[in-house]
């Protein structure tokens, strides 16, 4: 008779990096579920532009700004910065079902992730490099896209 524990055998091992990955893309969707998500060390002179985010009840923004960001996000940490500054200058956002009223938190959600993975590079003494990260941001798109009606990619 097999025992219960049988089906843990047939299971394939996960690599320590997966499960990281996997565990840091949950603690962010976690984070992602409030708005605004929490941000350590907050300091009102340095906010800038986004210093309305904190200071006043903002409503959560759109499924497709999280979307927007997450490419964003992925974009600044491959470095394509060209990509990146066409996409700011010229608006393009406008063109992916946001409107100007979403620059902020697009900009915002863009920089709390960045600095989430960046974050996230140090914590593991460079260990998880910039690949790796672009990797979690897309685990964390599927996530968001499972819980919150985000698009999948």
């Amino acid at each position: 008779m097999p025992s219960r524990w049988d089906h843990l055998f047939d299971l394939k091992p996960v690599a320590l990096v997966d499960h990281l990955l996997d565990e840091v893309a949950r603690l962010l969707a976690k984070d992602l579920a409030s708005w605004p998500p929490p941000v350590q060390d907050l300091d009102p002179a340095t906010l800038g532009e986004f210093a309305p985010l904190f200071q006043e009840a903002t409503r959560r923004p759109e499924p497709a700004v999280y979307t927007e960001a997450l490419r964003l996000a992925k974009w600044d940490l491959a470095r394509e910065f060209d990509a990146f500054d066409d996409y700011v200058r010229n608006k393009r956002y406008l063109e992916h079902g946001l409107n100007a009223g979403d620059r902020v938190p697009l900009l915002f959600l863009t920089r709390w992730l960045t600095e989430q993975m960046l974050g996230l590079g140090e914590a593991t003494q460079g260990r998880i490099k910039r690949r790796l990260m672009r990797d979690c941001l897309e685990r964390l798109e599927a996530r968001l896209g499972d819980r919150t009606g985000l698009p999948q990619a």
